[in-house]
């Protein structure tokens, strides 16, 4: 029983999220037995269960860095950048947060819109800049260096006086209580973002599903879409959909 309890928990440390099913038949135990597992390994405080399955359960106030980050998921960020293009028209007004997820969207924006898009992303500025169809509006404030994003109270000045229709924002981890992330103040920057904007469209590969970092965005009905890869996790989808966020897959 320990065995396949630490069997588990590595899987879980590994993956960030496991379904019954597949412990079930992996193990070659009924659906029962890895239920109660879950429930053993819930009580450590190492899972969350959700419908079907359970994520890791990890408050974290330390963000990997950027060079990491850029690096881990590639190829899923790169389809869920181009999936989200789906969902700008020409003429919008949108918002890109701070993220290698967006920044995988600004790459696959160029040639393909007519738009205005807002930043705190010096990287993001610097890929659309080589579109000359998009009016790029990059926002001051403190730069932070590795991430070369701008926060602090210019950004959220700047940023009051403008309207967006869409939008795309960086997550750091999503469980049921929301969207969190890293950084005190570029998630303070995010709230102001969240006030502008129209619609919401978050971006997250299956690895921040989850995860629970330090500093709380919003709750999931703020979402108006949420674009990930074909990782997702099946109790996360059902519980989005409960608060009514439209799922889009790359």
């Amino acid at each position: 029983m320990n065995t396949r309890l630490d069997e588990i928990e590595k899987m879980l440390e590994k993956e960030r999220s496991l379904q019954i099913k597949d412990l079930s038949e992996y193990f070659d135990v009924s659906i029962e037995t890895i239920r109660r597992d879950f429930i053993k390994l819930e009580k450590r405080g190492l899972l969350q269960r959700i419908y079907g399955g359970a994520v890791a359960r990890n408050l974290s106030t330390i963000e990997p860095l950027y060079e990491e980050r850029t690096m881990l998921n590639f190829s899923e960020k790169k389809k869920i950048g181009q999936k989200a293009v789906e969902l700008v028209n020409d003429g919008d007004s949108i918002a890109l947060d701070v993220g290698t997820t967006t920044l995988e969207l600004a790459k696959a924006l160029v040639g393909k819109r007519k738009i205005t898009a807002i930043t705190n992303s010096l990287q993001i500025a610097s890929v659309l800049s080589k579109d000359l169809n998009i009016r790029i509006i990059l926002l001051g404030g403190d730069l932070r260096s590795g991430e070369l994003s701008t926060s602090g109270f210019l950004a959220e000045d700047n940023l009051d006086y403008f309207i967006i229709d869409k939008l795309f924002l960086g997550i750091g981890g999503i469980t049921d209580i929301g969207i969190t992330d890293y950084n005190v103040v570029e998630s303070n920057l995010r709230r102001h973002y969240l006030k502008k904007a129209k619609h919401v469209i978050g971006l997250a590969d299956y690895s921040k599903f989850g995860v629970k970092a330090f500093n709380h965005i919003c709750s999931l009905d703020k979402l108006d879409y949420l674009v990930s890869d074909q990782q997702i996790p099946s109790g996360m989808i059902k519980i989005l959909k409960k608060h009514n966020v439209q799922i889009l897959l790359a």
